[in-house]
Order: structure tokens, then sequence, then C-alpha cells
């Protein structure tokens, strides 16, 4: 009964539970922060509304208009 010999797998494997957390995570949600801002920036600045919304929205707070 068996199957043959374990499987010969590395003992150090990356994972995202459990690897290599540190700088690289650090940089990557850098990363992701300042393409969301600008994405943010850039959406709030060409933001129009031809019609006057009747009851408060939140976009009003960060929009120009």
């Amino acid at each position: 009964m068996g199957g043959g010999a374990r499987y010969p797998y590395p003992k150090h494997v990356w994972s995202p539970a459990g690897g290599w957390w540190g700088p690289n995570t650090v940089i990557t949600f850098a990363g992701m922060f300042a393409i969301a801002y600008g994405v943010w920036s850039v959406s709030a600045d060409r933001e129009i509304r031809h019609i006057e919304p009747n009851r408060p929205i939140p976009s009003m707070m960060w929009a120009k208009q």
C-alpha cells in the first residue's frame, strides 16, 4: 500500500499567508494607494452635474461644483 515515495517539495515557499511580508508589501500598497489617489483626484476634477441634486450626495464634499 502506498503510492511511492513522498514528493520532495521545497521547505521555504512564498505564500500570501506568511511569506515575505515586509518591504515588498509596503512598496506594493504604497503604489496602489498612489494610483487610487490619482484616479480619485482626476475623477473629482472632471465631475460635472448638469442638474443640481435635490438632496446632498457624498461627492458634493470633494467635487469643485
